[in-house]
This record gives C-alpha cells, sequence and structure tokens, in this order.
C-alpha cells in the first residue's frame, strides 16, 4: 500500500519539553522548512495519500501546536495567560485519544462563511486525528488516508477535524470511510465526539458545541473539506488573501512572495535536553457530569 522507505523529514528540538523555550522544528535532508508551508499536502500522485504533522501523540496532555506567527512555524506549546497549556484529563480519557496534528499546506479562512456549518474557518491548518495503533512524536510526518471528518463549532468558528489512519497501519486496507471506523474500531467515533465536547469543561469553558448534530461526515465530504482547505493556503501564500499576523515563510513555494533562502534564517541548533518537570495536578482526572455513557 505504502513504501516503507525512511522519511525525509526530521525534528529539530530546541529547549526542553513543558517550557516556554521549546521549539521542534522540521527538517527535511537536515534543512529546515515550515511545516505549513513547505511539506506537501499529497504524498502521491493520485491524491489519495497525504502527508500529516504530528503536533500530539496519543496519550499525551500537553497542547503543542504549529506556530502559524513564527519564521518556518515550529511546533511550540500554546501558551494561555504566560502559562503552558495541557488539556485536562476527562475520565475515562487520557489525554488526547489519536495522534493529533495538522495538514500541511492547508488553510481554514477566517474570511469564509462555511455554507452548511454557517460559521467561518478558525484561522489555523487543517486539524487531523490519526487512529492508528502506533504512538508518534511531535514533528513526526506521516503518511496517512481521510476517512471522514467531524464540524467542532468553537466560539463561533468552524474547527474541522479530519479522521484519518496511517497507511502503514495494520487495520488501513480495512479502513476505506467512515462507518468501517464503527465496524473495526466500535465506540472511538463517540469517544472522539465526547472529548471535543468536554475537553474544555475542567477549566471553566462550557461545552463545545457541533455542526451536524455531532455525526461524522464521510470520506468524500472530508475531502472536499481538504481540497477546499488546500485551496485557501493557495491564496494565502499567493498574496491573494492578506496573511494577518501569520508567518508565511517557506523556503520551496515557487510562487510566493515570503520564499526564503534557508541559509538566512538563523535556526538554532538541535538539543537533546530532558524534559521539565510537570505539575502533578496535569495528571488528575476529571469526572464531567452529564457526559453521555452511550
Amino acid at each position: 500500500m505504502a513504501s516503507s522507505t525512511r522519511s525525509p523529514y526530521t525534528a529539530r528540538k530546541v529547549g526542553a519539553a513543558n517550557t516556554l523555550e521549546h521549539r521542534v522544528f522540521i527538517e527535511k535532508d537536515g534543512v529546515p522548512v515550515s511545516p505549513f508551508h513547505d511539506i506537501p499536502l499529497y504524498a502521491n500522485e493520485q491524491q489519495t495519500i497525504l502527508n500529516m504533522v504530528v503536533e500530539v501523540p496519543r496519550w499525551t496532555n500537553a497542547k503543542m501546536e504549529i506556530c502559524k506567527e513564527e519564521p518556518l512555524n515550529p511546533i511550540k506549546q500554546d501558551i494561555k495567560k504566560g502559562k503552558l497549556r495541557f488539556v485536562r484529563n476527562c475520565f475515562p480519557h487520557k489525554g488526547y485519544l489519536w495522534n493529533y496534528g495538522a495538514f500541511p499546506q492547508t488553510w481554514e479562512d477566517p474570511n469564509v462563511i462555511h455554507p452548511e456549518t454557517k460559521a467561518k474557518g478558525d484561522n489555523d491548518p487543517l486539524d487531523v486525528c490519526e487512529i492508528g495503533e502506533l504512538v508518534s512524536k511531535p514533528g513526526d510526518v506521516k503518511q496517512v488516508k481521510v476517512l471522514g471528518v467531524m464540524a467542532l463549532l468553537d466560539e463561533e468558528e468552524t474547527d474541522w477535524k479530519i479522521i484519518v489512519i496511517d497507511v502503514n497501519d495494520p487495520l488501513a486496507p480495512k479502513l476505506n470511510d467512515i462507518e468501517d471506523v464503527e465496524r473495526h474500531l466500535p465506540g472511538l467515533l463517540r469517544a472522539t465526539n465526547e472529548w471535543f465536547r468536554i475537553y474544555k469543561i475542567p477549566d471553566g469553558k462550557p461545552e463545545n458545541q457541533f455542526a451536524f448534530s455531532g455525526e461524522c461526515k464521510n470520506k468524500k465530504y472530508a475531502t472536499d473539506i481538504v481540497r477546499e482547505c488546500a485551496e485557501a493556503w493557495e491564496r494565502l501564500i499567493t498574496g491573494k488573501t492578506a496573511k494577518g499576523g501569520l508567518s508565511l515563510t517557506n523556503v520551496s513555494v515557487q510562487h510566493s512572495a515570503d520564499r526564503t533562502d534557508p541559509s538566512t534564517l538563523s535556526i538554532p541548533r538541535g538539543e537533546n535536553l530532558a524534559p521539565a518537570p510537570i505539575d502533578p495536578s496535569i495528571d488528575k482526572w476529571f469526572f464531567i457530569s452529564g457526559a453521555p455513557s452511550s
């Protein structure tokens, strides 16, 4: 199904994990690149296999994400009110339920209201939940296939969550559309819906809402969303859409005015530092009343 050749992409870690200074840069053959702009979305000519950038490994809590504002968009931990952001463990879920990340060369345009969700894009690359059996690392670039999509409505923005599986996963040949996920991984879609609905409640936020009554749309619908967000990124990188505060610095996009010689960018050297300790309260369980049991 997919080649198992070694990925040309590697992670360059700067600073210790669980600190404000920590960054994960992506390199291609040793040259730093932007995971937002330089990694191609599609990994094959037929456009059936896509590249996914892993931000958060399954079972972990640190809210890591591609930094849209810094040059070359390293992965860093989200910060709220000067503090590192961790998602809480909402019983029975431990951290994130999947390898969570984003599709490169996609963008949810905040200037466009989606006709079905009636909400604008959230100004981020498209979010991806990879449901295979391996636990990934921040900065891994995986080849995946699209299975479906949920539409979270987060503070009046559409926040699509594309469900995918690593093409090298043993189950990948059997998972070709969203109904196959329920057949082979029963309960996972329900748990995914619940997780996104309740994960902000321990921080005093209300339940998140969904478009389509929380239903997971099929592969065809999801593929259309990916294509729309790829076209939105194309308009962004070519200057047809205003970039706002986003860094479009890249090293490979031919038709981009922000293309830069990588040797002129002062990206820090990689360091292999031990993670900083985290507050033990991060491991606490939160019991959310009203979370459905069925």
